[in-house]
């Protein structure tokens, strides 16, 4: 049985951006569906990967004859393997002004972002696909128990498109990752002293991270340890949420908060197994806000939004959760895993002022209520409407 094809939100930018580049670029988390999009969209396209150690080699060993035996227009699954054929796409698509000729993905954000906008400058149109949004997936969870059974299921495409034992899902997804990916990346020895680091960073889901505590509590050095967070931030298996300290005349904290791009592997690393269990554990709250924090995320790739997320927290621990910068003006947030609003909740909005700023209160609350004259509390699936 053929599965059923999601679709996502990103396809106008991607099909709009094929008409006006000679070259796109598509950068996400493996499985979040990159090729399973492209292919869909663009049927008609030739298709290779660098996953085959076989076509890898060639074109590393020749990168030049490879582009030129090319028949375009084509799809390069993780070009980072063989950054060398940029530099002859670039060749290719100056001699050749076609429109939408290479559509190319990767899984190593940071660095593969890097490569694509330097050497090919004016000529790349850039996106980054995470898995499924609650909007993608079309149903918005209002009761607690089933927000939490979709957080223990996870947001990527294969296990809300097949019927699947989610625990082998996920010790499959991270044996692959780790074995495959943080291998390409670096050389690192202990495979096992890494998954403890992962688990590690896991518990601090939603705080403030502390490289020095982490690394002493995992035995590796601070070196090492910012290492590998560099890691798991590049390949988006981690997302850090910088502070905002700019125009605040307050001592803000400097360290990011970290979150994991998808709530399934975080509620796997940490053992919840169930909603219940999740739902009544102390990382419930931490785990909400990071599905909040992403969904948010979601919505700013998939429309190509441009807002900047930041939080903020002071050294007497004052905190707003999410701060979005839009240039012009400023949305605050406080996320709340229940559904009656705290006094605090409300105060901690309160702790700086920024121009032109609207201030919100997420939670399961099933209504709007406006709290104070600035101050709006809502649903948290309405937050994509905001």
């Amino acid at each position: 049985m053929e599965t059923q094809y999601i679709k996502r939100t990103i396809e106008p930018l991607i099909k709009e951006a094929v008409e006006q580049f000679p070259v796109i670029a598509l950068t996400g988390p493996r499985q979040t569906g990159k090729s399973t999009l492209l292919q869909h969209l663009f049927a008609q396209y030739n298709h290779i990967s660098f996953d085959d150690i076989e076509i890898r080699n060639t074109a590393k060993k020749d990168p030049s004859m490879f582009i030129a035996n090319l028949k375009t227009p084509v799809i390069i699954d993780e070009v980072q393997y063989v950054p060398e054929i940029l530099s002859y796409i670039k060749i290719f698509v100056d001699n050749n002004k076609t429109k939408g000729q290479f559509i190319l993905t990767g899984s190593q954000i940071f660095a593969l972002t890097a490569g694509l906008s330097e050497t090919l400058a004016g000529r790349i149109a850039l996106f980054e696909l995470l898995p499924f949004s609650f909007e993608e997936l079309g149903e918005k969870p209002k009761l607690p128990l089933d927000c939490y059974s979709q957080i223990v299921k996870g947001f990527y495409p294969f296990v809300n498109t097949n019927e699947v034992n989610i625990d082998r899902f996920y010790s499959s997804y991270l044996t692959t990752y780790i074995e495959r990916d943080i291998r390409q990346i670096q050389n690192v020895k202990d495979l096992g002293l890494f998954q403890t680091f992962m688990q590690l960073l896991a518990a601090r889901a939603g705080s403030i991270l502390n490289i020095s505590e982490l690394a002493k509590e995992c035995a590796i050095s601070n070196e090492t340890a910012k290492n590998w967070l560099s890691i798991l931030e590049t390949s988006r298996i981690v997302y850090l949420l910088r502070p905002y300290f700019r125009n605040i005349a307050k001592r803000a904290v400097k360290s990011p908060k970290i979150y994991f791009t998808d709530c399934g592997l975080l509620a796997h690393l940490l053992k919840y197994k169930t909603a219940d269990t999740l739902l009544a554990s102390a990382m419930s709250g931490h785990i909400f806000e990071n599905m909040i924090i992403m969904e948010i995320l979601k919505q700013d790739f998939n429309r190509q939004k441009g807002g900047q997320l930041y939080f903020f927290r002071d050294n007497n621990k004052s905190e707003i959760d999410l701060i979005i910068d839009e240039g012009h003006s400023f949305s605050l947030f406080e996320i709340k895993a229940g559904k009656t609003i705290a006094a605090d909740a409300v105060k901690n909005l309160q702790k700086i002022d920024l121009p032109n700023s609207k201030k919100f209160i997420l939670s399961f609350q099933e209504t709007r209520l406006a709290v104070n004259k600035d101050t709006l509390s809502i649903p948290w699936w309405e937050c994509d409407k905001l």
